[in-house]
């Protein structure tokens, strides 16, 4: 796509606080990407709670001509579980300041015009309203070229470990790995953002 169409489309681009109204699309465009049984209605409902803090959300979507193209979900801080695959001793901040960047999601067709960069951004802002110092995501290094680390990192992700099998428990329990069906065995890049 040439760079002008590119920025037209991205002109039309229309940001919104993630709310009930948009689950079914969010559903939809998250199995399309991730592949089946990657979220449903109810997983959907704790994440969305679990960024909410304050009254203040940290997860938004993309629309455009009033179709979710795009979506992130974030945790807010000291209110999401710190599991086996996080590192929080070297995060250099503490634990309860940090945000979780769970997922972000954008259609193939509207990749490359800095939609994932903006709902990252309007997360950031948000996360920080909530005390935020610094948020954590763990990014698929099994995504096309890597892409989903090099995103991560041109946003000021910085590298904190490598988990191999991150997204195996879910695989036998359902989810659809696009790349290994129900045995995943893609690998989790820990990385963090500091938000100063």
């Amino acid at each position: 796509m040439a760079n002008k169409a590119k920025k037209v489309i991205d002109y039309q681009i229309n940001y919104q606080v993630l709310t009930s109204q948009y689950f079914a699309e969010v559903i939809q465009l998250a199995n399309k990407v991730h592949g089946d049984g990657y979220l449903n209605n109810e997983t959907l409902i704790s994440w969305v709670n679990t960024g909410i803090t304050d009254n203040i959300n940290t997860s938004f979507v993309a629309l455009h001509n009033r179709k979710v193209v795009g979506f992130r979900i974030t945790f807010s801080a000291d209110n999401w579980h710190i599991d086996q695959w996080c590192s929080p001793e070297k995060w250099q901040v503490p634990k309860q300041q940090c945000c979780y960047f769970k997922c972000n999601t954008v259609d193939d067709d509207f990749r490359g015009l800095g939609i994932g960069k903006k709902l990252l951004n309007l997360a950031i802002t948000s996360a920080q309203q909530q005390g935020a110092v610094a948020g954590v995501s763990h990014l698929w290094k099994q995504s096309p070229n890597n892409s989903a680390v090099a995103y991560f990192t041109h946003c000021g992700g910085e590298h904190v470990a490598s988990h191999p099998d991150k997204w195996h428990e879910d695989s036998k329990q359902g989810y659809d790995c696009v790349l290994c069906g129900y045995n995943c065995h893609c690998e989790a890049a820990e990385m963090i953002i500091y938000f100063d």
